[in-house]
């Protein structure tokens, strides 16, 4: 059984690039890293376990590279989605 303050693994897809049209596969990568079982002491955040990632139209223009500041916040390559 898994607790608080354990360490555990922690699967991420990343943003290789910037996407021009539809995503494709090769537009991300997947990496596995630790992350630790703990929200800071007084918070009220929660930590959750997302079990699938789908990847909806919408999300295909946050992949884009933004053309000036505009309000939205853009994925940034190399970073995780």
């Amino acid at each position: 059984m898994v607790r608080v303050g354990d360490e555990v693994s922690n699967k991420q897809v990343i943003l290789r690039d910037y996407v021009i049209g539809s995503p494709k596969e090769s537009d991300m990568y997947l990496t596995t890293g630790t992350i630790k079982l703990k929200v800071p002491e007084g918070s009220n955040a929660v930590l959750v376990k997302n079990l699938y990632l789908s990847c909806d139209p919408l999300m295909q223009f946050f992949m884009r590279k933004a053309e000036g500041p505009n309000g939205y916040l853009y994925y940034t390559p190399g970073s995780a989605i």
